[in-house]
């Protein structure tokens, strides 16, 4: 019989002390130590605690709130949203001089915009229509929130804003303009997209532009200026060269006696 109740899980609540057998009064208690004794030994028994079970209401509800925010996160990219083949994101200052030395005799336009700017997102659909109508031109933007620094060395200060670059002319021109002045972006693209030959690469950034980037210590950029050609200076002694005065002797006696011959036969 001992061996019997040793080895039983179940011990009868009378047995438990300062309670009684109802069910209300153990429930009363959650988490608590029962104690009784068993032959002479105090027998401890705990509780087991409820299973947890996931929420169903709140688990859908994250479902619910990471959708959102995914979609959210998807409508805010309305610079992503439109972009022809003509239409280059720059990812670095180096990306930027290399986009356009490599442009040859294209037309590049260079869109400096920011996503927070309204102006910008406003612009951005006719923007697209531009270069959808217009495949010959090379469309670069410029994210200034990703590369304020760039940007600050090349003085732009205002958004939406515009260069654009054409061979060896280099800057053709640059302005800001909205929805409401876009008028002069249309002038500005049917002028030089205009029938042209340039002679000589594509000049790019201007010198001081190429200089205000190396100079910039938050950007990975090395520009060398290319080195004038040394012209000869004026003090410069003059270079000696050798003269063999017996050529022009030989030469001035043949002429002295070519004259006499003429003399003597009365120029006959």
């Amino acid at each position: 019989m001992v061996d019997v109740l040793r080895n039983s899980i179940c011990v009868p609540c009378s047995h438990f002390v300062g309670l009684s057998s109802s069910s209300s009064s153990v429930n009363q208690v959650p988490k608590a130590f029962f104690k009784t004794q068993f032959h002479g030994r105090p027998l401890v028994l705990r509780q087991p605690n409820p299973p947890s079970f996931p929420n169903p209401s709140s688990q859908g509800l994250s479902i619910q709130a990471q959708t959102a925010n995914l979609v959210i996160g998807k409508a805010l990219r309305w610079w992503k949203k439109g972009l022809q083949p003509n239409m280059r994101e720059i990812k670095s200052a180096e990306d930027l001089v290399q986009s356009l030395r490599n442009a040859g005799n294209k037309l590049v336009i260079v869109d400096f915009y920011s996503p927070g700017c309204g102006g910008c997102k406003a612009l951005h659909p006719k923007i697209c229509q531009f270069a959808e109508t217009n495949p010959d031109v090379q469309f670069l933007q410029v994210n200034y929130e990703e590369h304020k620094s760039m940007c600050y060395s090349l003085n732009v200060h205002v958004l939406p804003f515009f260069r654009f670059y054409r061979g060896a002319h280099g800057r053709l021109c640059s302005f800001s303009c909205t929805n409401a002045t876009i008028k002069k972006f249309k002038d500005a693209l049917a002028k030089h997209t205009t029938e042209r030959c340039s002679l000589g690469p594509a000049r790019g950034l201007e010198d001081h532009e190429l200089e205000a980037l190396a100079a910039n210590k938050e950007l990975s950029f090395n520009y060398l200026p290319a080195k004038p050609m040394s012209l000869p200076s004026a003090d410069m002694a003059p270079v000696p060269v050798n003269i063999d005065s017996t050529q022009f002797a030989t030469k001035k006696t043949s002429q002295e006696s070519q004259e006499r011959e003429l003399v003597a036969t009365g120029g006959r």
